[in-house]
């Protein structure tokens, strides 16, 4: 587990849609798909994230119409990890920046995607001397802020 990458863990089957579409048009896919979060890109390239976070703080609170763009209500600049760095890593990213959903990026591409869910589940796998393990970890990184 110490040595654990978010490229052993990150999901790559990803759905991204253009800047240009709509809200409503994203919600769908999103529920189609299942999924918590789209990567918006523009002329190919990713620019921003849409989340089920961002339709509560950016679309529902604020009022924005279901036919608004994606460009308005994304979440942007894509805050992001690599796909070399370990989980506490990826870990440690969402928590400074208080997000569930991190990008993975390659070559300027966004490659797959680590949630807070998937982190979880990589927690409660193993025996209990491997836990132990995990939160000596997590406390010894904790001890050293």
């Amino acid at each position: 587990m110490a040595h654990t990458f978010v490229k052993d863990v990150m999901i790559s089957d990803l759905i991204t849609l253009d800047v240009s579409t709509s809200v409503k048009d994203a919600a769908k896919l999103m529920d189609k798909n299942n999924i918590g979060c789209i990567i918006v890109t523009k002329n190919q390239l990713p620019i921003g994230i849409l989340t089920e976070r961002d339709f509560v703080k950016r679309i529902a609170a604020e009022g924005k119409p279901l036919y608004a763009p994606l460009e308005e209500v994304m979440s942007s600049p894509i805050i992001e990890v690599n796909p070399n760095e370990t989980v506490w890593e990826a870990a440690q990213i969402m928590k400074t920046n208080n997000i569930h959903k991190l990008p993975v990026k390659k070559d300027n591409q966004i490659i797959g995607i680590v949630t807070a869910t998937d982190l979880v589940k990589i927690c409660s796998v193993g025996s209990d001397s491997e836990m132990r393990k995990i939160c000596d970890q997590i406390i010894t990184r904790m001890q050293k802020k």
